[in-house]
């Protein structure tokens, strides 16, 4: 049996569990406070050897921890949150409450409520796929019994890999729709891109260079400007961000300008119209996959 001193413990090891490890550690957090359950044995020593954590047994880690963090695909889930129950069931009464924290994709709170011990607090998190990197956006969404305090140590968790909001839970397929899914759309707009530059004449690593620092910039642009309206309140900031990027695109549109030619092309092809589509489809789907209570 493993000592009682781990708070956190990711129950998977793949790239969003590593991400987690690595944000969280990058974060100042102690490497004794956490634990991985890892079942692949190359991909376990790999994490030990990387980061010095500890790499347990999915019983060992749930028993050990306060807050258990289900990184794993949405169809290993129905398997994998039976042991964690069990896990959560048998462990010593002088174990402080768990709160068990879920990034699988279309799994609802309400399913995990229902096989886990009464009265256990979930909260459904949505990261993307920046998260290896830092710079990803996790939207929180609390089940029925989790509190104030849980949403608040969960999001000091996911604050490690990037932004952190919290929206009810029946928003959470939009959000994957826009920001699950949003680096696709991103990148496909950036393939896009560096072939019309190629189509124009550029080599093609002038092209990629070009692009690729372009979109870089004009994030910063785009995220200093809102950093910007932040003291306003919340309020405020939500109308900043209606605003900000149609007036930061007014800034470098000059009347008769190249710019504006180009943008009306892209208005004429109809490009709100299929990012709006492309959104709605991917929400329908999330729909779809999800796995609820029943």
């Amino acid at each position: 049996m493993l000592a009682r001193m781990t708070r956190i413990a990711i129950i998977g090891g793949g790239s969003m569990g590593e991400a987690l490890l690595s944000g969280m550690l990058r974060a100042g957090r102690q490497v004794k406070d956490l634990v991985v359950a890892e079942k692949d044995d190359t991909r376990a020593k790999y994490l030990a050897d990387t980061y010095s954590v500890l790499v347990s047994t999915v019983g060992d880690a749930v028993d050990t921890a306060t807050y258990v963090i289900v990184a794993v695909k949405p169809f290993d889930v129905e398997g994998l949150v039976a042991e964690i129950a069990d896990a959560a069931a048998k462990a010593e009464t002088d174990t402080a409450e768990k709160v068990f924290v879920t990034v699988a994709a279309g799994v609802t709170a309400g399913f995990y409520e229902n096989k886990l011990p009464a009265g256990s607090p979930v909260i459904r998190v949505m990261p993307n796929a920046p998260v290896v990197v830092g710079g990803g956006v996790s939207a929180l969404a609390p089940g029925r019994f989790a509190t104030k305090e849980h949403l608040k140590e969960v999001s000091a968790i996911f604050d490690a890999v990037g932004g952190v909001l919290t929206v009810p839970e029946s928003q959470l397929d939009a959000v994957t729709a826009v920001s699950g899914s949003g680096p696709a759309y991103f990148f496909l707009m950036v393939e896009a891109l560096v072939d019309a530059g190629v189509a124009a004449g550029l080599p093609r690593s002038v092209s990629t260079d070009l692009v690729v620092q372009t979109m870089a910039g004009s994030a910063a642009m785009l995220l200093e400007r809102l950093d910007e309206a932040k003291p306003a309140g919340d309020a405020a900031l939500g109308t900043a961000i209606d605003t900000t990027a149609a007036q930061l695109r007014a800034t470098v549109t000059s009347p008769g300008g190249t710019t504006a030619a180009g943008l009306r092309e892209l208005e004429r092809g109809g490009l709100r119209a299929a990012v709006a589509s492309a959104v709605e489809a991917a929400k329908t789907r999330s729909e779809q996959l999800g796995i609820t209570s029943e």
